[in-house]
């Protein structure tokens, strides 16, 4: 089932009883996770790219109150919708969202060597521009950080099929926890739906995955729902270097 027709199917779903009890369920397997790794670890946090699965997990964490840190990573190039997001889930939520920024310096020095948007140019280039931006801010983000959680979901791409619920992160010498990685598209949006939960105008308009504004692009009926990410390179390139192993 493409985006548009999981949405249009959303729109005139009959939130029942039925629905309202598989959500449930299948909310409180991701507290159990999460709340296991706080009695654990102690130190948990939320590396939130504010994408439809994201907002579910903030939703949950905010309304059982789970004592989990949540940031977001600022690139420096996120759509104007994206920050609007952050905007809303600030107010909705009545926290602020911890916003780690790309080294300038390295920025700076990457445009002023390579182009503006070198990132089109060779997955060389590209994945150097996500090291800086992404990867480097996320490093600090988790430093001494015991565990750590994900929205991602097996069924987002090729390189997320073997995605586990829960694994050790070599690179962060932490536990990674992928609370949402068996949940449907349509379990996503259900779940959006019965909790009025707020989401990034741009899935709206077909962005099913959202990421800095020039590397995202809306997908056509029947595309696959990371279609849209580096849509100029090879599906199993399509990672950021966030969560490669």
């Amino acid at each position: 089932m493409s985006l548009q027709q999981i949405k249009k199917y959303i729109d005139k779903i009959n939130i029942n009883d039925v629905l309202i009890k598989i959500i449930d369920e299948k909310s409180k397997n991701v507290i159990s996770l999460i709340q296991n790794n706080i009695e654990k670890y102690h130190s948990v946090a939320f590396a939130n790219s504010l994408g439809a699965e994201d907002m579910v997990l903030v939703d949950i964490i905010h309304r059982n109150r789970l004592n989990v840190e949540i940031f977001s990573i600022d690139t420096g190039r996120l759509p104007p919708e994206t920050y609007n997001l952050i905007q809303k889930t600030e107010e909705k939520y009545q926290f602020t969202i911890k916003l780690y920024f790309p080294n300038q310096e390295k920025v700076e020095t990457y445009v002023n060597t390579n182009g503006i948007n070198a990132f089109y140019s060779s997955l060389d280039l590209r994945k150097a521009c996500c090291a800086i931006r992404k990867v480097e801010p996320l490093n600090r983000a988790l430093k001494n950080k015991k565990a750590w959680i994900t929205g991602m979901r097996q069924e987002q791409s090729q390189t997320r099929l073997a995605l586990k619920e829960e694994e050790f992160d070599e690179a962060h010498q932490s536990q990674k926890l992928n609370p949402l990685t068996s949940w449907s598209e349509l379990e996503v949006w259900a779940y959006i739906k019965i909790h009025d939960v707020p989401y990034n105008a741009l899935h709206d308009q077909f962005y099913p995955s959202i990421g800095c504004a020039p590397c995202t692009r809306a997908i056509s009926a029947g595309e696959d729902i990371r279609a849209g990410r580096w849509w100029w390179e090879d599906p199993q390139n399509k990672e950021c270097g966030l969560h490669v192993k």
